[in-house]
């Protein structure tokens, strides 16, 4: 019997879960749980919530249940190029993680990529294919519960008859028709080639195409500035602020006054740096260093004070929030804060005295001894980029390291003086300083190896553009120890601060980096399998530290270290410090980034508690607490969400500006010749890898015209009938770059003669 005193949203799922529950339409519901006639109109919003939210479903009859009674699943969809495609089943807060549901581009219905639907499970499994096990549950699509995405973004095209749109995502199969868009009431009339949006109507029939009217033109498909608005379309990124928040910035002041300097540590006379990128747009984090009268060294790991201008609930506060983050797209950045702040009152640029959060490392004969906190002030000797620390530290020769560019203006958020600026003294004096910072953070670096730490760094491909937007250069950009010295102390930093607000039982938000699923584990190790590379139990950490050692040398390394992280879980915030796997800690927040991240600008809010109530320091103006536990979990399912919508479009404007690189190649008299290693033969060509630019692409047998090749009978190899020349796997070729399909977002290469 259900308890009566419990509220209908805990008794509708209750009776439905019931092992005695036969399906029931709404006054069967109404009836089992002895429902009076004024409570019915509460279940029948209960009923509406559950159906949106895909936890109950509608059979015959219009009786209702949950979707396992009756072989059903909802979840969200998504497709593959090919028309194929996957639905994600809804996560429960408790239960194991369900298979993904793979469904063939015949039963994908009238879903659209990321939609949310109800899928209706099959009696067969799916059989092996490509790199995807066999044996994962099927299905065909029965319902949309709710459309993903309203406009899309594509270019213009027509046909004798008719116009339509090629959506720029491939994941969406299908062309939109549109009606003539000189009838649209855009203007400019968008012509063939450009780039529009498309207000989809409603599709209920496969066999036609979609329909959709055409309501914006973004310019001509492939411009720089046409491509950036679609990738603000697609993710909903809004580069634009609203009047209020652009209010509330522009009455803050332009500098840091002496009143604000009040029960400030003041290290403005402390030897204090940044490090960064070449293209960072604001500085969130300095370091300072000091010898103490005892011979310890102590270091200022310093972080933008963003919430002493940012307040709980002020309109700046609030976009900030749904912001939830700055998203860095190639090129540009939708900020997280206004200008004045993000590039400006908050970030830690040269020669100017900026307000900061401080963790305070003390080093005791090379080990970390003590940690303190505090409110600080800092003016920032020198903007350095990695590169420039690189050379400090490698290079002894002084007037080379001076001749090192700063980097261009159209970058970056400050370039900083040039090297060449300073004086002999003060580039020694900088170069003494970084390595007195890397001898303690190579230590910090080994220990924390030592303890498990997994080395999940990957080298990434940096692109840059020329002034009118287009991308001109390719950078591989290792993870050497200038990049490593920055991450320690940041690492050191963010565990103290979490360590602090757990043991005093502060709400906060922390970063919870979970053990992986033992399955998914399983599958990669078979994975591994057919490159050659035999593993044993990879749920040990120690038997994954040796393989990312041995992938170090690996010909495909970079390829197969990536399909390890996606076997993993993805970090997110969570309410509780639950750990952090790849980490190998058990106390783990973000703090060091509060420019660009509201999941640290909360944490500050939270230290301030912490540095009133436990250390006695002044609570700064306009400061207010009003975080509990609950609103810390919200919070946390919201930054998770935007930080992954983040992910994704970097990801895709990353994509984009890759393919408008190699497209830009083809223009060349002279061809560029890349390094690439074969990582798949079929009989129709070549796939390989350019490691350097860390692309992917196809060398047909088309362009192979020295032989004739044919396909061994092992599949590893393209023999040449004439001369024996033999491409197998894992074999180092040159390539240059011989096609690009913007659309179907793929690149095509041949062997270089």
């Amino acid at each position: 019997m259900l308890n009566p005193s419990m509220k209908l949203r805990e008794r509708l799922p209750a009776l439905l879960r019931a092992a005695d529950y036969v399906p029931l339409d709404e006054p069967g519901i109404a009836r089992a749980l002895g429902l009076s006639h004024k409570e019915r109109d509460s279940l029948a919003f209960e009923i509406r919530r559950l159906l949106a939210a895909g936890e109950i479903v509608r059979i015959k009859q219009d009786r209702l249940c949950l979707p396992r009674d009756a072989d059903l699943v909802t979840g969200r969809i998504q497709f593959r190029q090919g028309g194929s495609a996957y639905v994600l089943p809804e996560k429960r807060a408790t239960g194991p993680e369900k298979p993904s549901i793979q469904i063939s581009a015949e039963d994908t219905g009238v879903a659209m990529h990321g939609d949310q639907v109800v899928v209706r499970l099959s009696d067969e499994l799916t059989r092996p294919h490509g790199n995807r096990p066999g044996g994962e549950p099927a299905g065909r699509v029965i319902r949309i519960l709710a459309r993903e995405h309203e406009k899309l973004s594509g270019n213009l095209q027509r046909t004798k008859l008719f116009f339509y749109v090629v959506p720029d995502d491939p994941r969406f199969i299908h062309d939109i028709y549109v009606p003539d868009p000189a009838k649209s009431g855009v203007r400019p009339v968008p012509a063939v080639g450009d780039k529009v949006v498309v207000k989809l109507r409603e599709w209920k029939q496969r066999h036609v195409n979609p329909e959709g009217e055409i309501v914006a033109r973004l310019g001509r498909t492939h411009e720089p500035r046409a491509e950036l608005a679609a990738i603000y379309l697609k993710y909903r990124l809004e580069p634009e602020f609203p009047d209020d928040v652009l209010r509330e910035a522009a009455a803050l002041p332009s500098r840091v006054s002496p009143a604000e300097l009040a029960g400030r540590l003041d290290y403005r006379n402390i030897p204090t740096f940044t490090i960064d990128p070449d293209d960072a747009k604001d500085f969130d984090d300095a370091l300072s260093v000091e010898t103490l009268p005892n011979g310890d060294v102590r270091v200022g790991v310093h972080i933008a004070d963003v919430s002493n201008y940012v307040k709980p609930g002020t309109a700046l506060d609030r976009e900030a929030q749904r912001r939830g983050n700055s998203t860095y797209l190639v090129g540009t950045v939708v900020p997280m804060l206004p200008e004045k702040l993000s590039n400006g009152l908050c970030s830690l640029v040269e020669r100017e005295d900026r307000l900061t959060k401080a963790a305070l490392l003390t080093f005791h004969k090379g080990r970390l001894s003590a940690t303190a906190f505090a409110n600080t002030v800092i003016r920032s000797r020198k903007r350095l980029t990695y590169r420039q620390a690189y050379a400090f530290l490698k290079e002894d020769n002084l007037d080379k390291i001076r001749h090192l560019p700063a980097p261009p203006a159209h970058q970056t958020g400050a370039t900083g003086r040039a090297l060449s600026a300073l004086g002999r003294d003060e580039l020694a004096e900088l170069q003494h300083w970084i390595r007195q910072l890397w001898d303690l953070a190579s230590r910090m670096r080994r220990e924390r190896m030592r303890a498990g730490s997994l080395d999940l760094d990957m080298p990434e491909v940096k692109i840059f553009v020329n002034e009118q937007g287009y991308a001109d250069r390719l950078e591989r950009i290792e993870q050497d120890e200038s990049h490593q010295l920055i991450e320690e102390f940041m690492l050191a930093a963010n565990e103290a601060v979490a360590r602090v607000t757990k043991q005093h039982h502060l709400p906060s938000l922390y970063r919870v980096h979970d053990d992986p699923d033992e399955q998914k584990l399983q599958e990669y190790r078979q994975l591994l399998a057919t490159f050659g590379v035999t593993v044993g139990d990879l749920t040990q950490r120690g038997e994954v530290m040796r393989l990312l050692n041995l992938l170090k040398t690996h010909p495909q390394g970079y390829t197969l270290r990536i399909q390890l992280l996606r076997s993993l879980k993805k970090a997110v915030y969570r309410a509780t410090p639950d750990g952090h796997y790849g980490l190998a800690k058990q106390d783990y927040t973000h703090f060091t980034s509060p420019i660009r991240r509201y999941s640290d600008l909360v944490v500050h809010r939270v230290f301030d508690q912490y540095l009133i109530k436990h250390l006695g320091q002044p609570a700064p103006r306009g400061h207010a607490f009003g975080y509990n536990v609950a609103r810390m979990e919200s919070l946390a399912e919201h930054l998770s969400l935007t930080e992954q919508n983040s992910m994704e479009a970097e990801r895709d404007s990353q994509k984009v500006k890759l393919l408008e690189f190699f497209e830009r190649e083809l223009a060349k008299k002279k061809k560029t010749v890349f390094a690439a290693v074969i990582t798949d033969v079929r009989n129709h060509g070549l796939f390989v890898e350019l490691p350097d630019a860390m692309t992917f692409g196809l060398v047909h047998l088309s362009t192979m015209r020295d032989d004739f090749y044919l396909l061994n009978n092992a599949g590893t190899a393209l023999i040449g009938r004439r001369t024996k020349r033999r491409l197998e796997v894992s074999q180092k070729v040159q390539v240059v770059t011989e096609r690009v399909d913007r659309f179907k977002r793929q690149i095509d290469f041949r062997l270089a003669e």
